[in-house]
């Protein structure tokens, strides 16, 4: 609720300005948040500047909180409304958990990296597994339980642990060349439907079918996903911006020629 200065904070106050500069979000992303209602400014002045008090930063950082975990704006509109203490505290617990989780798997990586500059730099040996040390997918694995079952992600587990270490290099290896196939088909300028992309949604296919065959529906719900979540559309938009959409686009097409 928009409050006058008068009933606002002066210690705690901030304007839009000083938010975007200690934040990095930017002014026009903090006036999209209150046009959408997911962030108000505690007052606004006679120049129209937005201030925020403690409230309105608290529940800033619970937003940005949840961005940086990947989740899309409607959600965390439904998320921070939350009127309960309660629910918001446990809420702030599992985020907390996401960021400490994120924290070592980042640490994990770095250390791999340190360890191979090391080898190069000295010519002293690394296995396959030290290479390949903290690459793996399980941090993803309790966000894909909620969204795709027990079940279904046991099965890929297995699947994924029955390639070997080998196997598994070259899954990875084969996901690299259809983003960046699907890169060099948006440099070009191919359409969804040109046989080009279609090939390359065939093998994007087969490569998701090793360890779950989607049908028509799903398939298309994946390739959204891809395009809706930061995290994946930014692996496929980092060769070229519009990569993910590409393949959604493709994926539709492919759907109903091939699986329906």
């Amino acid at each position: 609720m928009t409050r006058s200065p008068a009933t606002a904070s002066a210690a705690t106050d901030l304007d839009i300005a000083a938010v975007a500069r200690m934040t990095g979000v930017t002014s026009r992303t903090l006036r999209h948040y209150d046009a959408i209602g997911l962030l108000a400014p505690a007052w606004t002045g006679a120049d129209g500047r937005r201030h925020y008090g403690r409230a309105e930063l608290l529940r800033l950082q619970h937003i940005l909180v949840l961005r940086e975990l990947g989740t899309a704006l409607d959600r965390i509109a439904a998320i921070v409304d939350s009127d309960d203490p309660t629910i918001t505290l446990a809420h702030l617990r599992d985020h907390l958990a996401g960021l400490t989780a994120e924290r070592d798997r980042y640490a994990r990586l770095a250390a791999t990296v340190a360890r191979t500059i090391d080898s190069l730099q000295k010519g002293t040996p690394m296995t396959n597994e030290e290479i390949l040390d903290g690459f793996e997918h399980e941090h993803y694995e309790p966000e894909a339980r909620e969204r795709w079952g027990d079940d279904a992600v046991d099965r890929s587990n297995e699947r994924w642990a029955a390639l070997g270490k080998d196997g598994q290099q070259r899954h990875l290896d084969t996901h690299r060349e259809v983003v960046e196939a699907l890169g060099a088909a948006i440099r070009v300028g191919f359409a969804p439907e040109s046989d080009e992309v279609q090939e390359i949604v065939a093998r994007h296919y087969q490569w998701v079918s090793l360890f779950w065959t989607p049908n028509a529906e799903t398939y298309r719900g994946l390739t959204q996903m891809y395009v809706d979540d930061e995290r994946f559309r930014m692996n496929y938009d980092e060769v070229a911006p519009g990569a993910a959409a590409l393949l959604r686009d493709a994926a539709a097409i492919y759907a109903k020629r091939e699986l329906t």
